[in-house]
């Protein structure tokens, strides 16, 4: 996944820092120095800006949608590939579901805008009086179609595939969906190797390249949350936030000594170096609390 490093911040909106790579710039420059339609280069630049546009727009969506389940969302980035929105939802299958559609539905609310503004040209003659500005309109609506159908195909990690999951999730739990999602996904990664051999595209075989690792993180982190299912629980305990019980055992690592112990027996604090911790991670949905909060009131 896409991180800051190598990114500058552009600006914070509604309380989401929103990062760009510098490789978009590589990306602009390659795509407005290329032959193209229009009648300068501006218009060209234009259009490649509008895709910076329709994609920004896109993660705050995953961002908005996120925070309005009481999920976390303070972070996008911006890279050649496309987006990412750093969102947290809660642990619940609904609550996942809305956060990941809201992205694909801001590309539907724009469906009507741009068509009905090419249309709207197109009656009042624009291929002939505004013939770049026509154009523009046009290649923006489809730019936004493409994203839109490709970003929806059932293929993980793709929006698609994690509303598959989500969909998945509340007939088979959280482990079995994710595996299923990232299995399909690998079936999804061959057909676009295929696809991107066919075409000769490097594009879409760099695609392929990081669907297929988010694919194999997938798969690896369906197996951890099947092994962690089937560990008793402790009595007494329950996340804030997922609500399900802590598992029993030595599963937590000492950032200090790196050793593994028992976080619940021993008070939140290290037995071997002594190191006090403040938060205390949950292996199920990955959110930290402190100790007081996941302790359950004695009825």
């Amino acid at each position: 996944m896409p991180t800051r490093r190598g990114s500058v911040k552009l600006f914070r909106l509604l309380g989401v820092d929103v990062y760009l790579h510098w490789a978009w710039f590589l990306a602009f420059f390659y795509f407005t120095s290329r032959p193209h339609a229009y009648s300068n280069y501006g218009w060209s630049a234009l259009e490649i800006l509008s895709l910076f546009l329709i994609v920004l727009t896109h993660e705050f969506g995953h961002a908005l949608a996120c925070r309005s389940v009481g999920g976390d969302a303070n972070l996008i980035v911006l890279w050649p590939l496309g987006g990412v929105a750093y969102v947290n939802p809660p642990q619940r299958p609904g609550a996942q579901l809305w956060s990941i559609a809201a992205g694909p539905l801001v590309n539907v609310a724009l469906f009507p805008i741009l068509f009905g503004l090419y249309y709207w040209g197109k009656h009042h003659g624009w291929h002939e009086t505004f013939p770049d500005a026509y154009l523009l309109v046009r290649n923006v609506a489809i730019i936004n179609t493409v994203l839109f159908v490709f970003n929806i195909m059932p293929v993980y990690p793709l929006d698609g595939g994690q509303i598959l999951r989500s969909l998945l999730w509340f007939l088979f739990g959280r482990a079995n969906s994710l595996m299923a999602a990232s299995v399909i996904g690998f079936i999804g990664v061959a057909g676009l190797v295929l696809f991107a051999l066919y075409a000769g595209s490097i594009w879409l075989g760099i695609m392929a390249a990081f669907i297929l690792m988010n694919c194999w993180g997938g798969l690896k982190q369906a197996q951890a949350l099947a092994k962690i299912a089937k560990i008793p629980r402790r009595e007494g305990f329950a996340c804030p936030s997922c609500k399900t019980p802590p598992p029993l055992g030595q599963l937590w690592r000492c950032g200090q000594c790196g050793n593994a112990f028992d976080t619940f027996a021993t008070h939140a604090s290290c037995p071997h170096c002594g190191a006090q911790y403040n938060l205390t991670q949950c292996l199920d949905c990955g959110t930290r609390s402190a100790m007081e909060a996941w302790q359950k009131p004695v009825s």
